[in-house]
């Protein structure tokens, strides 16, 4: 992809929207606890870097602190799960499902999956790992 690749996106009322410029990393799907109790199920998210981001309407972001490491901002008028961020990583992970398609997006391994819910299978063949996967930032 070149550096000239524009994706669009935003939240589900349209308070929160974003411009990305450029690669992003693949589609991880992230089974931890935190993340089911957040969406209900599993959050499948990309990243890209900090200064490859714009974003609209930011003042609509309430950011929670669910962890000493990270943070995970959403919209605060519809509630919409958006962002995970990082304190130490120079990228913001993006959730795949606010972007507008099409987004040219591939999901390619699941990670926390020992943390996974009991109410559903992981069937797709993908990569499973129990806690992270190497090159992967993630909250301790």
């Amino acid at each position: 992809m070149s550096d000239a690749q524009i994706r669009t996106g935003k939240c589900n009322c349209g308070a929160v929207s974003f411009r990305t410029r450029g690669p992003l990393r693949e589609v991880v799907a992230c089974h931890c606890s935190q993340c089911r109790r957040q969406s209900g199920l599993y959050f499948a998210a990309t990243n890209v870097a900090d200064e490859r981001i714009e974003i609209e309407g930011a003042a609509n972001i309430t950011w929670y602190q669910a962890s000493e490491f990270a943070r995970r901002g959403f919209c605060a008028t519809c509630g919409s799960a958006l962002f995970w961020k990082h304190q130490a990583d120079p990228h913001i992970s993006v959730l795949a499902g606010a972007f507008d398609q099409p987004t040219g997006l591939t999901l390619t391994k699941h990670i926390f999956c020992a943390d996974k819910g009991d109410f559903y299978q992981i069937a797709d063949g993908l990569p499973q790992y129990a806690k992270g996967s190497a090159g992967l930032r993630v909250a301790d």
